[in-house]
């Protein structure tokens, strides 16, 4: 199915193959993700850290499900914007793009800002800013060569980041087995039911879940894919999905047996002292760099490349500025909303470099409320208006995830959802400005 049976022409440039969309996938998720939350992971699982891993992984598996089926349906640029709108209703559908804005258009930004401050550590002597910068223009450049050029990039980090991964896996196996820590794999770390707690451990999870957030973003790269992207960017988000979450959980598992008897110093470098401890301090400062680089460049490339699609299928629709749709002719990129988002993470890192953490609850809002209308959005599409009679893949599964996605929404603090109601209200305020232009109305015809 082309877009132009959605009433669109196909201006990106399809260069990406299901093997780019896994690496996508990955990268945004980063499979050293895990080195820098580690240690609070641990505290609040008691311990148990593949465990939370394990659980996350099975709670996005729904959200996975969902974006498999509403690709099938709509394989276009936009995700849940266009699910939802093409779902539901086209007003849910701008409040489902309104908070993946929130969500993608911080993220860089936050990641500049983690990575600044990990690499200031590191080098006093470039100042935050300086490094916040160097990440901004260089995920800047990359995507506005074009989505092949982008590819190449992310096997390149993606290879960097296995290669940093697969030294911490040998030296550690090798330090365990000559006698640090439990002396082997031990189940422990999957369940300990002497400090089993079900709460605490669903508390981890809820911050464990957050390194499987990215594979979502696949969706927007629809109108990019070679071949059938109905079944393409479904396959690559289970498939990402997997091994990620196989890959956090054998990191993890690991590195707590390896852990036990150490007392960390902060549970902010709690990976990086383990590391240390197996394989020499250079270990430490490798996985430390590497998770600084990962953050600050890698992810921030692929996060881009997401919300710039995000706004290019946006603005086509005539729900933000003309000017974001357009297509540089050289590299067919959308080089305006590439432009903007570099514009607005300067601005955003400059306001919040000290202040991260109110960056990350507005982030979890808005890619938890996003789940959400995508869930409900399977459930309209499929049950009510096609009256599909496949109850696992169309109510069960999707329901299931909202109840997941949902409970851990209404668990965040009060301080995130108070701030997330607020952009909501704001981009109602915008909607009902849009109605009232005419502009309301404006989803094309489709077959």
């Amino acid at each position: 199915m082309s877009i132009e049976n959605f009433g669109y022409q196909q201006q990106l440039k399809r260069g990406l193959s299901l093997t780019d969309l896994v690496i996508y996938g990955m990268i945004f998720m980063i499979p050293i993700a895990p080195f820098g939350v580690y240690g609070w992971v641990h505290a609040d699982a008691q311990g148990m850290v593949p465990l939370a891993y394990f659980i996350g992984m099975i709670a996005m598996l729904f959200t996975a499900l969902s974006y498999a089926q509403m690709s099938k349906a709509f394989p276009i640029a936009g995700s849940v914007y266009s699910y939802a709108q093409r779902g539901v209703h086209e007003h849910l559908g701008f409040i489902a793009g309104w908070v993946l804005l929130l969500d993608y258009l911080l993220i860089p930004p936050l990641l500049y800002i983690f990575s600044a401050l990990a690499l200031h550590h590191f080098f006093p002597a470039i100042p935050k800013l300086g490094w916040m910068l160097i990440f901004l223009v260089s995920a800047t450049l990359v995507n506005l060569r074009g989505v092949t050029f982008t590819a190449r990039v992310n096997k390149a980090f993606l290879i960097g980041e296995l290669i940093v991964l697969a030294l911490f896996l040998g030296l550690g196996f090798e330090a365990l087995y000559s006698g640090m820590g439990h002396g082997k794999l031990t189940l422990q770390p999957l369940y300990d039911p002497a400090n089993f707690d079900l709460n605490l451990v669903m508390t981890a999870v809820s911050v464990a879940v957050l390194s499987f957030l990215g594979f979502d973003a696949i969706s927007t790269l629809a109108e990019e894919v070679k071949g059938d992207p109905s079944r393409q960017v479904g396959r690559a988000a289970l498939i990402s999905l997997f091994l990620m979450g196989g890959i956090f959980i054998l990191q993890t598992w690991l590195a707590t047996d390896l852990a036990a008897g150490l007392e960390f110093d902060s549970l902010d470098t709690a990976f990086y002292e383990i590391a240390a401890a197996a394989g020499g301090n250079w270990l430490g400062t490798l996985t430390a760099i590497a998770t600084a680089l990962a953050w600050g460049v890698a992810v921030s490339i692929v996060s881009q490349a997401a919300v710039s699609r995000l706004l290019f299928s946006m603005s086509r629709d005539g729900k933000l500025p003309k000017a974001l749709s357009l297509i540089h002719e050289r590299y067919r990129t959308p080089h305006v909303s590439l432009y903007l988002v570099a514009a607005l993470s300067l601005i955003i890192g400059v306001v919040f470099l000290d202040a991260p953490d109110v960056l990350t609850t507005l982030v979890n809002f808005g890619a938890l409320t996003g789940f959400c209308i995508l869930h409900v959005s399977v459930i309209s599409h499929y049950r009510i208006r096609q009256r599909s009679h496949r109850l696992l893949a169309h109510l069960a599964f999707p329901l299931i995830g909202l109840l997941i996605i949902g409970y851990v929404l209404i668990s965040m603090s009060t301080y995130a959802k108070v701030l997330g109601l607020a952009w909501i209200a704001i981009g109602m305020v915008y909607l009902a400005i849009l109605i009232k232009r005419g502009k309301g109305v404006h989803l094309v015809s489709e077959i």
